[in-house]
């Protein structure tokens, strides 16, 4: 089965504008984490709490031997995924039967890291439940939140964040480079206006506008914005007038927790009607949006208003502007993603628009129904493209657009007439619960999906061999099985073919793991040779073969597992597909291990392990770190089967420390290692063991595959005119990762197009890797290449 896909990186948030000088706060901030193991910053909205934490953590990153990781909660509204989006956050990717919260502790448990948890403040009770079972149940883990109110916990110590100081407007101001809110408005009024600086002449007026707007950092950014039309008087005349109308006279009447609102109210009023409108429709959508995201949620009836509002219209072409308009006025910030730019909204200015959106009539619903039907669409073109050359952008998009998914899933689910909806969004997600290492988080939501809609459909049928799947992929053999089955009556009765095959996969491979091999055999030998029925996802159907090799490779059929491999493989280069073909590439790996042909187990290992770092697949990764270290022990590089081994025990301590419980992974493991133990002495295994297990996961696959090809001495060939020449290089020559990756491609006898397919490039920039491999190597046609790659195995 299959494991897991691209991540979105969840380090410390990048900052994309200078960060004003809170030493004071930075200095308690990092004395605090030396010597408490929860510490909370708490604060009003504004005021600059998740800076705050990312600047501290930052600071003590190196106290941590296994980092600082963020877990951002602003798009999460259900309790449930807190453990889950902390576990995302730590690239874990637990398939053990325990619940996530205890999964999450026990894989945490001899880890010295520091976890920022940011925007608490909505889920209170799940995150002091996280919290306190991470600090009863690790050592070496320590917690930094933000959160406008505290945990409650009585490990919990606090950090009030307060406004930045601002100096008297009346008093000495010769120095203002040591007042953070003066230094804030001119370092953002200068984005605004280049050249911008405080002098003499509006020193007092730019510290009475800070004063006036409480020293709340964003309260100051928003007012800063629009120094590209007034200039710093007029910018506080028309602030005073403001609070003036707000509070009856007196701008100091106005409570601090309600500056914020009133700065943002004014803000509200500066943007065009069309802006306002987006700035609504905008914050239905959780987390960081594309341009199209915005377009589809955006454009679209207009709101029902009374006489004199007068809400522009807005169509799909004006979003553009709209968006572009509310990015500078500070309302919305650009952050780059996977496929261009995204755009986010604060929380306190999501919160505000979606205010704004209930105050029409109906609009909350239709935007988010337009939001979920956005999602569906992008989910339905990512399935039906998933066995393509655009798996690794597919997974990106969609690891990117989480939160919004989350969200989309949420509305359906809770919303009467929409969870079938619902139960067809989570279903056409298959591929990715089930290939980005989700499959906790799928199975909570197939769950809810199921239970709300109990009706025999098409979609139900789906959901349950979905469920069943993922209840397997998390070691709930029987429970996988019963819904599997479940969904092949309920797609038979229905008529769907498509369906019922689909169920049969998810029968077969549990059966596969239930160990009984003639069962699974007879049953994937029939589905091989029946062929891919109409509406059948050409993924299952190659997995369908995957199995079937893996029967027979355990049965000791190697040559017939072969056979199958090859003829998957083929199906995989034709559609430029790679994580199916990473698992028939194991699969032949593990048909030569049986062949106990060594070396192209080897070969057809680390070619599968270059496939699978290219979509994240963790678990695939740690089979084929044992496969390696297993061959490695074979041909006697027992330093080398060392290292792998702690690579493997490291990985595998991400999905599950005792590998399921295999009997068959851990004897071939326990195997390996009583060798390389007797061969290079406990002292020296240890070493190299430890080596292995300090390796991320990308230098792990480096050293697997080997970071660059050290080609062997050159042997001399006769050629048709007497004359003796090498198809080897001279020693030395040295091919880059990227030069090896095409040279192995070349072998496989891909085109230049094909080439730039798979590893996402311009067939210009393939036609160029292939010419430097052929000039490094010496040689003169693409034949030369395959014969040389050949030969390294």
């Amino acid at each position: 089965m299959g494991g897991s896909a691209p991540r979105r990186d969840q380090q410390l948030p990048v900052e994309t504008t200078s960060f004003v000088d809170r030493r004071d706060e930075l200095a308690v901030g990092r004395e605090l984490l030396a010597r408490a193991r929860l510490v909370t910053l708490t604060g009003p909205g504004g005021v600059g709490k998740t800076r705050l934490a990312a600047r501290i953590a930052a600071g003590v990153r190196r106290t941590f031997p296994d980092g600082v990781r963020f877990v951002p909660l602003s798009g999460l509204d259900d309790p449930a995924l807190v453990p889950l989006a902390a576990a995302d956050a730590l690239d874990l990717h637990d398939h053990s039967a325990r619940p996530p919260l205890q999964a999450l502790v026990e894989h945490l448990r001899d880890r010295r890291l520091l976890l920022l948890v940011d925007n608490c403040e909505h889920l209170l009770q799940a995150c002091a439940e996280l919290a306190a079972a991470l600090l009863h149940g690790t050592t070496g883990v320590r917690i930094l939140a933000t959160s406008r109110h505290r945990l409650g916990l009585t490990e919990e110590h606090l950090l009030d964040v307060r406004p930045l100081p601002v100096p008297d407007p009346d008093g000495d101001l010769s120095s203002p480079e040591g007042c953070p809110a003066l230094a804030l408005f001119s370092d953002r009024a200068a984005a605004v206006v280049p050249g911008f600086r405080l002098t003499a002449a509006n020193r007092a007026a730019v510290a009475r506008l800070c004063r006036r707007l409480d020293g709340l950092p964003l309260a100051i950014e928003l007012a800063a914005v629009r120094m590209r039309v007034l200039d710093v008087d007029q910018l506080l005349d028309r602030l005073d007038d403001r609070y003036r109308l707000l509070t009856g006279g007196s701008p100091a009447a106005l409570p601090r927790h309600q500056t914020l609102r009133a700065a943002v109210d004014w803000s509200h009023e500066l943007c065009t009607d069309r802006e306002q409108l987006a700035w609504a429709r905008l914050s239905v959508l959780a987390g960081s949006f594309d341009l199209e995201t915005a377009e589809a949620v955006c454009a679209g009836s207009q709101p029902r208003v009374t006489p004199g509002e007068g809400a522009a219209p807005l169509q799909g072409h004006d979003v553009l502007d709209a968006v572009t308009g509310l990015v500078d006025k500070s309302v919305l910030s650009r952050e780059p993603g996977p496929d261009g730019i995204r755009y986010r909204l604060l929380d306190i200015l999501r919160h505000y628009g979606l205010d704004r959106l209930r105050r029409l009539p109906g609009e909350e619903p239709a935007a988010r129904r337009r939001q979920r039907d956005w999602m569906l669409r992008r989910a339905t073109a990512c399935e039906r493209a998933w066995f393509g050359p655009g798996q690794r952008e597919i997974v990106a998009r969609l690891r990117a657009d989480q939160d919004n998914l989350r969200t989309a899933l949420d509305f359906s689910l809770t919303t009467p007439d929409e969870r079938l909806t619902g139960l067809r969004l989570a279903g056409t997600l298959w591929f990715h619960w089930h290939a980005c290492g989700a499959a906790r988080e799928g199975r909570h939501w197939l769950d809810r999906a199921l239970a709300a809609n109990p009706e025999p459909t098409r979609e139900r049928a789906r959901g349950l061999w979905i469920a069943g799947l993922l209840a397997a992929a998390t070691h709930a053999l029987t429970a996988g099985l019963a819904l599997a089955r479940e969904a092949h009556a309920l797609a038979q009765d229905l008529g769907d073919a498509a369906e019922a095959a689909h169920a049969e996969y998810v029968i077969g491979v549990i059966t596969l793991f239930m160990d009984d091999l003639p069962t699974a055999l007879g049953h994937f030998e029939a589905s091989v040779a029946r062929g891919p029925v109409p509406g059948q996802h050409l993924s299952l159907h190659g997995l369908d073969q995957v199995e079937l090799a893996c029967a027979l490779g355990f049965l000791g059929e190697a040559e017939r597992a072969v056979e199958v491999c090859e003829r998957a493989r083929r199906m995989c280069e034709r559609h430029g597909e790679e994580w199916v073909h990473s698992y028939v590439l194991r699969m032949l790996a593990l048909a030569h291990t049986v062949q106990r042909d060594w070396p192209r187990a080897e070969h057809h290992a680390r070619q599968a392990l270059r496939l699978k770092l290219a979509v994240h697949d963790v678990i695939g990764i740690a089979l084929t770190l044992d496969l390696l270290a297993r061959t490695a022990t074979e041909q006697g590089a027992h330093e080398r089967a060392a290292v792998l081994l702690g690579a493997a025990d490291r990985t595998w301590a991400a999905i599950d420390r005792d590998r399921w419980g295999s009997a068959t992974l851990k004897s071939a493991r326990r195997e390996s290692e009583t060798r390389a133990r007797e061969a290079l002495g406990p002292p020296d295994y240890e070493r190299a063991h430890e080596r292995g297990a300090a390796l991320d996961l990308t230098r792990t696959v480096e050293y697997a595959v080997g970071d660059t090809v050290r080609p062997r001495p050159p042997t001399a060939t006769r050629e048709g005119n007497g004359r003796h020449r090498s198809d080897r290089p001279t020693t030395g020559v040295r091919l880059t990762r990227r030069e090896s990756e095409v040279a192995e491609l070349v072998a496989q006898g891909l085109a230049n197009q094909q080439i730039a397919d798979r590893l996402v490039i311009a067939r210009r920039t393939a036609e160029g890797h292939v010419e430097r491999v052929l000039r490094k190597l010496g040689f003169s046609n693409r034949s030369q290449i395959a014969a040389w790659v050949a030969a390294q195995s």
